[in-house]
């Protein structure tokens, strides 16, 4: 039996401010429509089996609350998220500065720079656009993440973004030895601190 008959899952989590179109962009990529009007989002999850290259994958989304909304498990989904769509709106510069906040959220939780992120820059359909492309894909390449402008009202590269979270996912599962090295290097720390050696830094 082929391996690809097998769905791998992947903990996926929409995070970013409120009214960017997270909800929006989950929806249109579980259910192929387009919601007009709805409730701000307290914390929602959703489920979709879809091929990624050549594999078949479970998705397992989270779209939480805006940042300035606030939310006591956010930390608790950050530790369980695996991979990471960060979004702003576009025509919201406010949005764009707040991704900064978010990635910084992420790794803290993480407690790694290399968790698997892609910034998204919704509402790219309008034209009171406030923040351009090049300053979405400069912002990418200081994170070091792809960068994908969206349409969740047109379906603008809605699956492409949640399709390259689980690229990034894959990628990350394929270099575990550094993450392997950072936590053995802070063990082999507290070990020295506990043990009474003097570390001058």
């Amino acid at each position: 039996m082929s391996a690809t008959t097998v769905a791998v899952e992947y903990k996926l989590v929409v995070m970013g401010g409120g009214g960017v179109g997270k909800s929006a962009l989950t929806i249109q990529f579980i259910q192929n429509h387009f919601i007009e009007e709805y409730d701000p989002t307290i914390e929602d999850s959703y489920r979709r089996q879809c091929q990624v290259d050549e594999d078949t994958c479970l998705l397992d989304i989270l779209d939480t609350a805006g940042q300035d909304d606030y939310s006591a498990m956010r930390d608790q989904y950050m530790r369980t998220g695996q991979g990471f769509l960060c979004v702003y709106d576009v025509t919201s510069r406010t949005s764009f500065e707040e991704i900064n906040v978010v990635r910084d959220q992420i790794i803290r939780v993480k407690d790694n720079d290399r968790v698997p992120i892609v910034l998204v820059g919704n509402k790219c359909d309008l034209d009171n656009r406030e923040v351009t492309t090049g300053e979405g894909e400069e912002l990418a390449k200081s994170f070091g993440c792809p960068f994908l402008e969206t349409s969740a009202k047109k379906r603008l590269n809605v699956d492409e973004c949640f399709f390259d979270v689980v690229r990034e996912i894959k990628k990350s599962l394929k270099e575990p030895g550094r993450v392997k090295k950072e936590k053995k290097g802070l063990n082999s720390y507290l070990k020295k601190v506990k043990g009474g050696d003097c570390i001058i830094l």
